[in-house]
């Protein structure tokens, strides 16, 4: 099962990660689809990015609360109290660190990380 990490801003102006269940339930789709699934959520789009081998973004902050998926490759994301977790093909991260010090993004492996950016809609 694919893992979802969730980095968020602190009060005490670092951001920290935390692996968070995914919540899914049972649905039956009106086309027929089914299975479990999570609720719909409100989005502002969606963007494919490809990051190569030794990418790295340092110290940055999430431009909007918004979701990071994982298609392909690796990478490990590292928050303000020194916590590094590494998101690989079908893990989901959460960013909401909107302020503070932010995170760093790097690639890991011998191949580019090929991943999906869903902006979240304003709540």
């Amino acid at each position: 099962m694919p893992r979802m990490f969730r980095v968020y801003s602190g009060t005490d102006g670092q951001s920290h990660l935390a692996e968070e269940p995914i919540a899914m339930q049972p649905f039956v789709d009106t086309e027929g689809a089914y299975g479990e699934g999570t609720p719909l959520q409100p989005a502002n789009g969606i963007t494919f990015r490809l990051a190569p081998p030794g990418y790295a973004l340092s110290w940055h902050c999430a431009p909007r609360r918004q979701y990071t998926i994982t298609l392909t490759g690796r990478a490990e994301v590292e928050v303000g109290d020194g916590t590094v977790a590494q998101v690989g093909p079908g893990d989901v991260l959460l960013a909401e660190d909107l302020t503070g010090q932010g995170h760093v993004t790097r690639v890991v492996g011998t191949e580019p990380r090929f991943y999906a950016v869903v902006p979240l809609a304003d709540a």
